[in-house]
């Protein structure tokens, strides 16, 4: 296929020296006036004028519409030879080779500028620091976001020496003083967010524009301090964004391939925009935006294939062309995600952190787990200890009792008081009694899935009660008390229904592993607790009350310990065996388990954040985070952008929502103010750094958990190219043209080039500098030193909203 290109290639090439010469490449559009022509007949007859007709379309010609980046109304006679010299020679592929070498260069100095600094653990390098560390001891561990980044922090740390000791506990542990090889952890990110730069640049040089606008577009990248300090640090948005790139840089790639559809070239960029899909969907879990954009723009493709009018193919055709799509864009990318957890799986063999939000059979794949080594079946009348999963409380009574009359005016039960307690207490003891007659021996006396039992507390002798009076925090929901257990007066009240999460019927209840509801059997709420704290009255323990919910997963309790028994298999079965193998779980139910508690603990992360901050200040940086301190020499790392670079993008992306605007307005009115060839580039090159920056953006505002300024990054990577569009669109009035690769059957049209002139270097060269000076101004906060008095931290602090420690005061002079 590739000989096939290069044929073309060079067809273009010849057609393209006969057009500069002043002829018609064969097959061309004429423009859609007349024609004049001087020709000398035989006769000897003066000039004429020719109406020439356009050919007729060749056949099965792909693509071949007017809203794609290849103009087809508008003929540009343009001579390169007026061209300046600086703009033909940074056009040539060694000018081009030249910047995209610079700005690397550039770009991996500024990002490994230091890197050493600070030796100390810094913001969420508590969390992915300590990460890499389980991998390396193989230990399991829980996190919301998928495991792909942290798995290349586990490979980086294995391959640099780290021995996964340093368990990464606090911002400010010493790095140094505990030998932990991080320099070569940080260098991952610092790599990655390095080579997003040349990415950039040739995302911007494949959609069509010119080596200074792509280079214009990288700078913002290159030159901003929000970028350069989060990839520095053993953080996940470095891969990310690196990732993200890769995905946009393959899509163009296969779309530029539109006239050789399903050859092998072809093919290979639609597969690789699925894989490298999948490693920014595998890095951080707001990856998956990744997914949501490719998937706006393949139905707008694939929507534009089914129109008859433009395309006039058969629906076999377009069948084609979406099977081929759901495979390279659906399947490759979630077999490698996929992929990703089984490794994930694979090297977390043992017993560790997470494993308690997993369920029992989960955890029971897990060498050295609790609930292999000391899961015992459950018998009436054992003495038991009851744990609250979520809270790790233990249900506990004891001889006090609630108020008469609360604070706020209601009465109370006076009953005696039922709690979460934190702590190992003979009040936390209860006995399982049964409600149906037992045999003497066999399996008939063990605790089962469904079976209706009461808890009578030993210490008390007084059984587990609910009842219609409102507890005493929430109104909404009944007091939990008890009863004397010779007091059989309110039995009913006293019954309550023992039901396995995920169990069977007649399954045996399990201390450790047997996660289960308790479910009164009257009124049908559940035994449930959260982490607010009763008054004084009652120690500042923890509420416990009926939720009405009676499926509420946090209604989820378990036997943490069997204390005594009344068998005399009792010490025989409660003794310590031998630990087990692990058991074995079936791959795909352990990634659904996993994927389910990552949306739940994620849409979790509500608790209020100091640096927190809402999705509309980020594109005008009015707030950052504060990423580490050092009180002792005034130190700090602060994430900021470089506010020239992100006020331009910004600016950018409003001129390019209203020149959209405007020319829609002016079209309505029978105006055509930009000409075919410009409005397609900017509907759908610029139209495609849109709908990334859009769907990287927009779902934050629907989210309510904590947000940070870092989450905006990579829509500020895609509302730098789009200032490289609008720069261009203002500084030219042509665009490069072709972009997309000619198939055999592609008419050919004549060729242009967006004309900048010397005007666009220099702005460039000026806007360097300018980001560069902002950059070495604000260099302290970014790289974490040198340390700033505090009349040098105040002159950094451009907005009122930038929270920058060791600030000084100001003073104001008072007159007499």
């Amino acid at each position: 296929m590739r000989n096939e290109v290069e044929d073309s290639t060079k067809k273009l090439a010849q057609e393209e020296s006969r057009v500069e010469a002043g002829d018609k490449p064969d097959g061309a559009r004429e423009p859609i006036n007349c024609c004049l022509e001087t020709t000398m007949a035989s006769t000897g007859k003066g000039p004429r004028l020719r109406q020439r007709n356009p050919p007729a379309p060749a056949p099965n010609v792909e693509y071949d519409r007017l809203h794609q980046n290849d103009a087809v109304a508008d003929v540009f006679v343009q001579n390169p030879n007026t061209r300046h010299p600086i703009e033909k020679l940074l056009e040539t592929k060694k000018g081009s080779i030249v910047v995209v070498s610079a700005l690397t260069i550039l770009a991996f100095a500024l990002r490994f500028y230091k890197i050493n600094h600070p030796d100390q653990v810094v913001f969420d390098e508590v969390h992915f620091g300590k990460f890499a560390a389980y991998y390396i001891s193989r230990e399991y561990y829980f996190d919301v976001h998928p495991p792909f980044a942290k798995l290349l922090f586990g490979l980086a740390g294995w391959f640099v020496g780290f021995d996964g000791k340093f368990m990464f506990e606090n911002i400010g542990d010493s790095y140094s003083y505990n030998h932990v090889p991080y320099v070569g952890m940080r260098a991952l990110p610092a790599m990655l967010g390095s080579l997003t730069v040349p990415i950039v640049y040739a995302i911007m040089k494949e959609s069509g524009y010119s080596t200074i606008i792509a280079a214009f577009s990288a700078a913002l990248v290159c030159f901003d301090n929000a970028h350069i300090a989060q990839s520095r640090l053993i953080l996940l948005d470095a891969t990310l964004i690196f990732f993200v790139t890769l995905t946009m840089y393959s899509y163009i790639r296969f779309k530029k391939l539109r006239y050789w559809a399903f050859s092998t070239e072809w093919w290979t960029w639609l597969c690789l925009t699925g894989v490298f899909m999948a490693c920014a969907w595998g890095s951080k879990v707001n990856g998956i935006l990744a997914v949501f954009t490719i998937g706006i723009v393949v139905l707008i493709d694939l929507w534009d294939i089914l129109d008859h009018k433009k395309e006039g193919h058969t629906m076999e055709y377009f069948w084609r062309h979406f099977t081929a799509r759901a495979i390279g864009l659906i399947l490759v990318p979630f077999v490698i995600y996929l992929s990703f957890f089984y490794v994930h799986f694979a090297v977390l063999t043992k017993s560790g952190p997470g494993d308690t939000f997993m369920s029992p059979a989960f955890q029971e794949t897990l060498t050295g787990n609790e609930m292999l080594l000391n899961a015992q079946e459950l018998k009436y009348y054992d003495t038991v200890t009851i744990k609250h999963k979520d809270t790790k409380v233990f249900l506990h009574s004891h001889i006090e009792r609630y108020p008469l009359k609360y604070d706020d005016g209601r009465i109370s039960s006076q009953g005696q008081q039922v709690t979460g307690y934190g702590h190992d207490d003979t009040n936390n003891n209860w006995q399982i009694i049964p409600t149906k007659a037992l045999p003497e021996t066999g399996r008939g006396r063990y605790v089962r899935n469904g079976d209706l039992i009461q808890l009578m507390h030993v210490n008390t002798q007084s059984r587990l009660l609910t009842h219609d009076v409102a507890s005493p925090l929430m109104p909404t929901n009944q007091e939990f008390t008890t009863w004397p257990k010779d007091d059989h007066t309110r039995h009913n009240d006293t019954l309550f229904y023992i039901h396995l999460n995920d169990g069977h019927d007649s399954d045996v209840i399990k201390s450790k592993s047997g996660y289960f509801r308790l479910v009164h059997g009257p009124t049908k709420v559940s035994l449930w607790t959260h982490p607010k704290s009763l008054p004084e009255w009652a120690f500042k323990q923890q509420e416990v009350n009926g939720q009405k919910g009676a499926s509420e997963k946090s209604a989820t309790w378990y036997v943490d310990d069997i204390l005594d028994g009344i068998d005399p298999d009792f010490k025989n079965r409660t003794a310590k065996v031998e630990a087990p193998k692990p058991k074995h779980m079936n791959f795909f139910k352990k990634f659904a388990e996993l994927q389910l508690l990552m949306l739940q603990h994620n849409a979790g992360l509500t608790a209020s954040h100091p640096y927190a901050s809402s999705p509309i200040n980020w594109p005008f940086l009015l707030s950052g985070i504060s990423f580490w301190t050092e009180n002792d020499t005034s130190r700090q790392i602060y994430l900021m952008g470089n506010v020239i670079g992100w006020w331009t993008s910004i600016i950018g992306l409003s001129i390019y929502i209203g020149i959209l605007g405007a020319d829609l307005l002016a079209r309505r009115r029978g105006l055509d103010p930009i000409p075919d060839p410009v409005r397609n580039r900017l509907w759908n090159s610029a139209g495609f750094f849109t709908i990334v920056w859009a769907v990287h953006y927009m779902p934050f505002f629907l989210m309510s958990r904590q947000l940070f300024l870092h989450h905006y990054l990579v829509s500020h990577v895609a509302s730098s190219m789009i200032a490289g569009a609008i720069l261009s669109f203002i500084l030219s009035e042509t665009v490069n043209y072709p972009v997309s690769i000619w198939g055999p059957t592609t008419r050919g049209r004549p060729k242009q080039y967006a004309d900048l002139g010397l005007k666009a270097p220099l702005i460039f060269i000026g806007f360097c500098l300018a980001m560069f000076g902002v950059l070495v101004f604000f260099a302290p906060l970014t790289y974490g030193t040198p340390g700033l008095t505090g009349e040098q931290v105040n002159a950094r602090r451009l907005l009122s909203t930038w929270t920058l420690h060791f600030a000084a005061k100001e003073t104001v002079e008072m007159g007499v």
